[in-house]
C-alpha cells in the first residue's frame, strides 16, 4: 500500500507575475541578487581584458563597488566571467 500526502485544501497561487519577471530579468541580460547588478561574458582572453576595462571605466570600483566577481578559463583561451557593481552611485 503506496501511502500519499494529504491534499491541500488551498488553491495553488498564480504564477503569472513571477513568469514575467523572470521573462524580463532574462530579456535585460542583467542578474540583479540582492542590490547588486551582474552580468556574465564568454569571450577571447584580450577582448575579456577589455570588457573588464570598459565595466571599470563606466562604472568605477569606489562608487559602484565595481568588482569581477569570479572567472575561470576554458578551452580555447576563452573567459567565461561575471561583473558585479550596484545599480547607481552613492
Amino acid at each position: 500500500m503506496v501511502s500519499r500526502a494529504p491534499r491541500s485544501h488551498f488553491p495553488k497561487p498564480p504564477l503569472d507575475g513571477l513568469r514575467k519577471r523572470l521573462k524580463e530579468s532574462r530579456d535585460s541580460g542583467h542578474q540583479q541578487r540582492g542590490a547588486f547588478i551582474r552580468e556574465s561574458f564568454r569571450l577571447p582572453r584580450l577582448a575579456a581584458r577589455e570588457k573588464a576595462r570598459e565595466w571599470f571605466e563606466q562604472y568605477p570600483k569606489a562608487a559602484y563597488w565595481t568588482e569581477i566577481e569570479s572567472w575561470y578559463e576554458r578551452p580555447g583561451d576563452i573567459i567565461e566571467f561575471t561583473m558585479r557593481r550596484l545599480p547607481n552611485a552613492d
